[in-house]
C-alpha cells in the first residue's frame, strides 16, 4: 500500500508545516447539473507562476538540440531514500524530472534526446514513484549494472549525436537526487568543467533563475544553490556537448524530500531548468 505523500506542501527547497486543504466542493442550484471544483494547495501550480511559453508563432529553440541524461536507471536504481516504510529511488524521481524538462524543451521547438527511456513510465503526479527496473538506454540498450560502462554507454552515445548533428546549440544536462546524512539540508546545486566556459554559463543561468524564482515565490527563504566545477564527474569530464550536472537535493532528508514527492514541486523544477535555458540561448 502507497503511504499518502506529506501533509506539509512547499514549492522546491521551502520549509512548509500548513495541512492541505480538503476539496471544496460547489454545488449549483436551480436544477442546474452539479459542479464539483477542488481548492488549490498552497503548493500552486507552477504553470500559473512559472509560465514556460508553449504556443509562440515561431518556437524559441528550433534548431537546438538536447541530451537530457536522468541518473541511474536500469539494474541500478541509484540512492534510495525512505518515506515510512516506502521506498523512494533516485532513478524514478530524477527521470520524472527530467521527462518534464524533455516536454517543454520540445514546446519550445527543440530536438530532444532522453538517454534513459522507460517504455511504461511517462510523467507520474504519484508522491510515491514505484521502483522498477526496465529503464533502457538510448536507443534501445540494456544498462550496464557496471557504474563506469553505464556512465560510458552514456557518453559515447551523446558524442555521436553531437558528432552527427554537427554544430548548433547542443547542450547535455544530466539530473541527480544526492545522498547525504537525514539532517542534512541542501539546496539544488549545478556542475561543470572547469575548460568549458559554455558549460558555465548554461548553469549561471539556470541558477539564476532559482535564484529570482526563490526571491518571487520566498522571500524570506535564502536559497544557498550554487555552481561550481566538478572535473572528476565521468559524464562531466568525458561528454562532448557543454554539460550541465544538477542535483536536486539530499534525498535522505525528510524536508528536501518534499522537493521532488510533490508533483508540482517536479513541475516547477523542470519549469526553471526551462526558463534558465531559454535565458542562456537568447543570450549566446
Amino acid at each position: 500500500m502507497v503511504t499518502k505523500p506529506p501533509k506539509a506542501t512547499e514549492r522546491p527547497g521551502k520549509k512548509a508545516t500548513a495541512k492541505q486543504p480538503k476539496k471544496a466542493v460547489r454545488t449549483s442550484t436551480k436544477g442546474k447539473k452539479k459542479t464539483v471544483k477542488k481548492a488549490v494547495t498552497k503548493a500552486r501550480s507552477p504553470k500559473k507562476s512559472l509560465p514556460v511559453p508553449t504556443t509562440t508563432a515561431r518556437k524559441t529553440l528550433n534548431g537546438t538540440v538536447f541530451y537530457l541524461a536522468s541518473g541511474h536507471g536500469g539494474p541500478d536504481p541509484g540512492a534510495i531514500g525512505h518515506l515510512g516504510k516506502q521506498l523512494l529511488p533516485e532513478d524514478e524521481y530524477a527521470y520524472d524530472v527530467t521527462i518534464r524538462l524533455a516536454q517543454l524543451l520540445k514546446q519550445q521547438g527543440a530536438t530532444v534526446y532522453m538517454m534513459v527511456q522507460d517504455p511504461n513510465d511517462g510523467i507520474r503526479n504519484d508522491a510515491v514513484l514505484k521502483l522498477d527496473y526496465d529503464e533502457v538506454a538510448y536507443p534501445n540498450q540494456r544498462i550496464p549494472l557496471n557504474q563506469t560502462a553505464r556512465l560510458d554507454q552514456t557518453t559515447t552515445a551523446v558524442n555521436r549525436l553531437y558528432a552527427r548533428h554537427k554544430s548548433g546549440y547542443q547542450r547535455l544536462i544530466t539530473i541527480h537526487v544526492d545522498s547525504r546524512s537525514q539532517g542534512q539540508t541542501i539546496d539544488v546545486f549545478f556542475y561543470h568543467h572547469d575548460r568549458s566556459p559554455v558549460g558555465k554559463r548554461l548553469a549561471k543561468h539556470i541558477h539564476q533563475r532559482f535564484k529570482t524564482n526563490y526571491k518571487r515565490h520566498q522571500p524570506s527563504r535564502p536559497y544557498s544553490g550554487k555552481v561550481s566545477t566538478r572535473n572528476t564527474l565521468y559524464v562531466v569530464k568525458n561528454s562532448h556537448p557543454p554539460t550541465v550536472f544538477i542535483e536536486l537535493g539530499n534525498i535522505q532528508n525528510q524536508l528536501d524530500q518534499r522537493r521532488f514527492l510533490i508533483a508540482d514541486n517536479r513541475q516547477a523544477l523542470a519549469s526553471w531548468m526551462a526558463q534558465g535555458i531559454l535565458d542562456d540561448y537568447r543570450s549566446r
